[in-house]
């Protein structure tokens, strides 16, 4: 057991050293290096391009115009990433971001979200996923759970069907615990981040309310928030609500500036 208590030290110090601030001000935990993650992320979007079929030019360029509007307001070195963005074929109502700089969005959405800006609110969404490095802070989450379960398992003998069935037990712990609530966390900070820029970008923050609205009576039954990976669609709308005041004002100054999307949906 003598080497647990060093290794324990080794874990609090690799934490200590990748704690780092999201655009929120939150602290957060991120082990991965960028570099790695981006090239994960370009994989994935491949695999993507591959498995699904493409919409059509039109509902290409109107997506691609609206990322580009959201793109040209977000800080210099965020704007440089080499942003991509493709619609499509699908029935799913869904969008996706992967680190650097790579989103999907699908035809079923665009059914869903009525104009620009409610199509905004959705790419806003997933900018914020990425601004905020989402990706490697979940990554870096699980890695570190799954460590400490495993050190865990080690101090305490943990053998044998009943050490199963109590590891088993934390598992489910860490699992509604730890991990979802993080990512409830990260679906909120991304709402919070994707409504700035929206409204820096010149497109309506309030269409992201008539978006959820939208989408909540598009879905179909849901697991209680504390068992879902996404907040409820009440614990949604109250952050954007109290948010709204601020995404307003960035708004109203957005259009003094001449930032004005006019994005002709297909």
């Amino acid at each position: 057991m003598r080497w647990i208590r060093p290794l324990a030290v080794t874990i609090l110090v690799l934490t200590l050293a990748a704690c780092e601030t999201s655009p929120t001000g939150r602290q957060q935990l991120t082990l991965v290096s960028d570099t790695q993650l981006n090239q994960m992320g370009r994989e994935a979007f491949e695999q993507y391009e591959q498995d699904l079929p493409p919409a059509g030019q039109a509902e290409q360029r109107y997506a691609q115009c609206i990322a580009n509007a959201l793109v040209a307001v977000l800080p210099e070195r965020e704007r440089n990433q080499d942003w991509q963005i493709r619609v499509f074929e699908s029935e799913q109502a869904n969008a996706f971001a992967l680190p650097g700089g790579y989103m999907g969005i699908n035809t079923g959405l665009l059914r869903v979200a009525r104009n620009q800006d409610q199509v905004a609110a959705v790419v806003g969404h997933e900018i914020g996923h990425v601004l905020a490095r989402h990706a490697n802070e979940r990554v870096s989450t699980q890695m570190s759970t799954q460590l400490a379960m495993s050190v865990l398992s080690t101090a305490a003998g943990l053998q044998g069907p009943g050490g199963e069935q109590l590891m088993g037990a934390l598992g489910l712990g860490a699992q509604y615990g730890i991990l979802l609530p993080f990512s409830r966390r990260h679906e909120t900070e991304a709402d919070i981040i994707g409504l700035r820029v929206m409204a820096d970008a010149g497109f309506d923050p309030r269409a992201s309310l008539e978006l959820w609205d939208n989408m909540s009576a598009a879905g179909g039954a849901r697991p209680p928030a504390w068992m879902s990976t996404h907040p409820s669609h009440g614990q949604r709308t109250q952050v954007l609500h109290q948010e709204m005041d601020g995404a307003l004002a960035r708004f109203e100054q957005a259009r003094r500036a001449g930032r004005q999307p006019n994005c002709p949906r297909p």
